[in-house]
């Protein structure tokens, strides 16, 4: 047998009691003759009550200091599941992520990983042992401590089961796979048996949690067999591959949403070639994503330009164009916040027109007004009202016959 790779996230390990279920999972894999790597992410909350720790001594703290503290929490989960598995009288040891080889760009609280030393893991899966790694971080070559952004630890999983060429790589999590949309919001939604890397990495990108984006990535490039599978039930979780087996006539697969929307509106920049490009090379140095972006022109030439961030960005994009205004050429900022975006995700958009038309009518149907548009072969993002944002996926989830009830209708047609 192979090597496999077996992620598990904060809530899976939240307990001793749940450490002590992770370490019977890992065991029962064991026993079917593979070689075991385990990545774990910090105990439930773990990492929210140290930013919360960092925020009481400053609202914008070093991020050399923050990525210090935050790799503290997954040492905790990797030692204490070692020692559960030593208990078992399976061997075990324990890495962080820089003793795994992880090694990142100099990026601190988003880097993302630039290689992967595998010797010291080979070392201990060769004399028989289980290898536990601390998810979401790594290190620069100049031995400076990195993480890798919220959601982190899936990268982590799926780019070492790319460097050990692993048999396949299981993400355990609260929920047992990939559903139409988030059950806990949306009580129809069903889960998939499969979702194709395409549809999974836009599903992901779009507010997915379940999923962080750039393990998907990883997963697509290096064709790593992934599944989400349930940490707390043994069934069969949702398949992430290439080709999607079943319910392929399902135009629409999933609806995805986040809240936390910032919209940024730069108005009378002056109209060259270079002024998108400029604001956009000057917010990417500072590491500020944006997402949506449209551009108008004004009657008397200037151009105004709108784009959406993480709310989370809001205060730095603004002093970033503020300390750079006389450089950018424009007049005036503006900004609205308390905005949602909402989207619909189906590789079957690309061969059915009308996709996004019908969008627009159900949120029309529903007195949602529409901020920001964006689309894909694949999706069409609203921007919405935040107050709004689950009337939309509720609505978009049931007209587009997502829920448990369409279901045997759907397969029924295979």
């Amino acid at each position: 047998m192979g090597i496999i790779v077996q992620k598990f996230g904060g809530t899976s390990v939240g307990t001793i009691e749940r450490i002590l279920n992770v370490a019977e999972r890992i065991r029962e894999e064991k026993e079917r003759g593979n070689e075991v790597v385990v990545v774990v992410s910090a105990m439930g909350k773990t990492t929210d009550q140290l930013v919360n720790m960092a925020k009481q001594i400053s609202q914008q703290p070093n991020k050399r200091e923050m990525d210090m503290l935050l790799s503290t929490g997954e040492q905790v989960t990797i030692s204490l599941l070692a020692m559960a598995l030593n208990q078992m009288n399976l061997p075990a040891v324990s890495f962080t992520g820089w003793q795994a080889g992880i090694l990142t760009e100099a990026v601190h609280g988003n880097a993302r990983i630039s290689n992967i030393n595998t010797e010291a893991i080979q070392n201990q899966l060769s004399e028989g042992s289980i290898v536990i790694v601390a998810g979401f971080q790594g290190i620069t070559e100049d031995g400076e401590i990195t993480t890798l952004g919220r959601g982190g630890s899936d990268t982590t999983a799926v780019a070492l089961a790319a460097a050990l060429k692993a048999e396949k790589c299981d993400i355990y999590t609260d929920v047992s796979g990939v559903f139409t949309t988030d059950p806990r919001y949306v009580k129809s939604a069903r889960k998939l048996l499969s979702v194709s890397y395409d549809e999974m990495l836009e599903l992901a990108n779009l507010g997915a949690g379940v999923l962080h984006p750039r393990a998907v990535e990883f997963a697509k490039n290096y064709n790593v067999r992934l599944e989400v599978r349930s940490s707390m039930e043994k069934v069969d979780g949702t398949a992430i591959e290439g080709e999607v087996k079943m319910e392929q006539n399902l135009v629409v697969r999933g609806v995805a949403f986040e809240d936390e929307i910032t919209k940024v509106t730069v108005l009378g920049l002056r109209n060259n070639l270079t002024s998108l490009s400029t604001i956009f090379t000057t917010l990417a140095q500072h590491h500020i994503n944006v997402d949506i972006i449209i551009q108008s022109t004004t009657e008397d030439g200037t151009t105004n330009l709108s784009f959406s961030i993480h709310t989370n960005d809001w205060m730095e994009t603004l002093n970033v164009l503020e300390n750079n205004k006389d450089y950018l050429g424009y007049e005036q900022l503006d900004a609205e916040n308390k905005l949602a975006k909402v989207s619909i995700v189906g590789s079957g958009m690309i061969s059915n027109p009308g996709v996004a038309a019908n969008m627009f009518e159900v949120l029309a149907e529903q007195g949602i007004p529409v901020k920001m548009v964006s689309t894909s072969e694949i999706k069409v993002s609203a921007v919405v009202e935040d107050k709004n944002m689950l009337k939309a996926v509720q609505a978009l989830h049931e007209a587009f016959e997502l829920g448990q009830h369409h279901s045997c209708k759907k397969v029924s047609r295979q």
